[in-house]
């Protein structure tokens, strides 16, 4: 049940950035399946017996009995240090889940979808992509990922480079620190008229998903609203400093 704690075995793991790195977990017990932009609570259980938690969403579809996560380390964090750098192939942790039913998409929609990511936000979105592709959605999807610079870009043999898509999937990303060689945009932050220019009209009433830090969300929502998105299709999903998911 998703309210209760079970274990799990680290069975892989590949590295994002220098700060970030995907977990495939093995559910003891099996896994009841999750629905794309749901997360999972893991505690970590030192050998005094104290114990320490956090939230992380899930970052691909559920393979039978496995499961997959991505981290990103925060500085001083209780959880994240020790499962970017430290977690080894055969260690174990405690899941519970899967949680939330809110910021969730359905593969068997057709509406067109805006998944709207900054940062460690691209990780539920990317469970969404996943999804799509794999039960072959031909759902439209236009996303669009806010990121410092290319070393920080999550998920890069997926999403690109270039940015683009396959079968109704196009990515676009707005770099705010650093650009890659000769890329055509400068750094700043993904605005208005990126969002105009790279997502979708109001017109064909796309489902909008925004997941990143509060300040990312709340501007990236009031610009889709100012684009004449209609707020009841506009799902938000905020994280911040303290390790909680993303």
């Amino acid at each position: 049940m998703a309210g209760h704690w079970r274990s799990a075995e680290l069975v892989g793991a590949r590295r994002e950035t220098d700060t970030a790195r995907s977990l495939t977990l093995r559910m003891e017990g099996g896994w009841p399946g999750h629905r794309p932009g749901q997360h999972v609570d893991v505690r970590l259980t030192a050998e005094d017996g104290y114990t320490a938690q956090r939230s992380y969403s899930l970052s691909a579809p559920a393979e039978g009995d496995t499961i997959e996560i991505t981290v990103q380390r925060v500085l001083e964090g209780e959880v994240s240090p020790y499962l970017v750098d430290i977690m080894e192939i055969g260690d174990r942790l405690e899941v519970r889940g899967p949680l939330g039913g809110w910021f969730v998409w359905d593969p068997a929609s057709t509406d067109p979808v805006v998944p709207v990511g900054g940062g460690a936000g691209i990780v539920p979105l990317m469970c969404m992509v996943r999804a799509r592709r794999k039960e072959r959605s031909k759902a439209l999807f236009r996303m669009l990922y806010s990121v410092r610079s290319p070393e920080e870009r999550y998920y890069s043999g997926e999403l690109g480079p270039p940015a683009s898509g396959d079968g109704g999937l196009d990515v676009f990303v707005a770099y705010t620190r650093r650009v890659p060689e000769g890329a055509a945009r400068h750094p700043g932050r993904l605005g208005i008229a990126d969002l105009n220019t790279h997502g979708l009209p109001p017109e064909l009433g796309p489902l909008c998903f925004v997941c990143g830090p509060t300040g990312f969300v709340e501007a990236a929502a009031d610009a889709l609203v100012a684009l004449g998105h209609d707020p009841r299709k506009i799902k938000t999903e905020r994280f911040g400093p303290t390790g909680g998911h993303p």
